[in-house]
């Protein structure tokens, strides 16, 4: 199995906030202007990543029907880009 290269990239997010405070991620903003919807949450936890470093809060996120991470790292968002890909 081959090692994909990663890279940190922060992103901007679109998100809901409920009456609780509970934050629900709802789109992704790429570097280029791109826009990725996110059609579920699957799964939310505390987290580091191990291909990039860094950490926070990981939830990971269903788009186009493929998992991916979505990391909160303070006030920052950062998702686990390969290299060359945008």
């Amino acid at each position: 199995m081959q090692n994909v290269l990663c890279r940190k990239a922060y992103v901007s997010v679109n998100l809901d906030v409920d009456a609780d405070g509970t934050v629900f991620p709802r789109l992704i903003r790429w570097e280029n202007g791109r826009v990725f919807p996110i059609d579920r949450i699957a799964y939310k936890c505390r987290a580091s990543s191990d291909k990039v470093g860094g950490g926070g809060i990981r939830y990971t996120v269903v788009i186009r029907g493929q998992e991916s991470f979505l990391y909160q790292e303070g006030s920052r968002w950062f998702v686990e880009a390969k290299e060359g890909a945008d």
